[in-house]
């Protein structure tokens, strides 16, 4: 799938090379940022680290990876072989903005880290929990996925670059808060810090969201 991305881009070199900084470090922060979304994968990580300790924390880690991962190319390699047009992915982009939107509130409303009930998590419990995890699809489908493919046109094998830099971000994010919950959970679940550090987050999640309103109405208009 190629295409132009627009003028504006396609004709400056300079501002061609800004662009694409700029798309790479928001692949890193969507990655170091989603990385720490309470969910269903951080809370199993925080769950095994009170159960079995950090070290055990990281198989689940690295099962929700490659299971991600997997996801992620999926995704990717469907919809790129579909052959849409750049409107396509630049409406699409109208919609994830407002799934980030949405994301931003219910993150801005997070108070605590409550790991929930001890549990066993196998292989497949651990594959099965990330692939039913609707919000992940849509993640990818309407957030990262169209980001990726208009990447594709500014740098050889962008989309691929883009995505890996997701995984990169969250893989970090990930283990440093389990390493961080298994150190410091006491002072990291303190009523002050927690809504603090959610809300800096969530204006972090409002900002890419504003960001892909304003280059989709811009492409539209033009």
């Amino acid at each position: 799938l190629r295409y132009e991305i627009d003028s504006f881009y396609l004709f400056s070199p300079e501002k061609k090379g800004i662009y694409m900084i700029h798309e790479l470090v928001i692949a890193l922060m969507l990655g170091l940022i989603g990385g720490v979304i309470p969910g269903p994968v951080i809370t199993a990580v925080f769950t095994e680290i009170l159960q079995s300790g950090y070290l055990k924390s990281l198989r689940i880690i690295l099962i929700a990876l490659v299971t991600e991962t997997i996801v992620a190319l999926i995704s990717l390699v469907v919809l790129g072989s579909l052959g849409f047009n750049e409107s396509f992915f630049r409406g699409l982009s109208l919609a994830g903005a407002f799934i980030l939107i949405w994301i931003a509130i219910s993150i801005w409303k997070v108070r605590s880290l409550d790991s929930g009930e001890k549990v066993h998590f196998g292989l497949w419990k651990v594959v099965l929990m990330i692939l039913s995890n609707g919000v992940l699809w849509t993640y990818w489908i309407t957030i990262c996925i169209p980001k990726a493919i208009l990447l594709s046109d500014t740098v050889h094998l962008g989309e691929y670059l883009f995505m890996g830099l997701v995984q990169l971000g969250w893989l970090i994010s990930t283990m440093l808060m389990a390493f961080l919950f298994s150190r410091f959970r006491k002072a990291l679940s303190r009523p002050k810090v927690i809504p603090v550090l959610f809300k800096i987050f969530a204006l972090a999640f409002a900002y890419f969201a504003i960001d892909m309103i304003y280059k989709s109405i811009r492409y539209f208009i033009q």
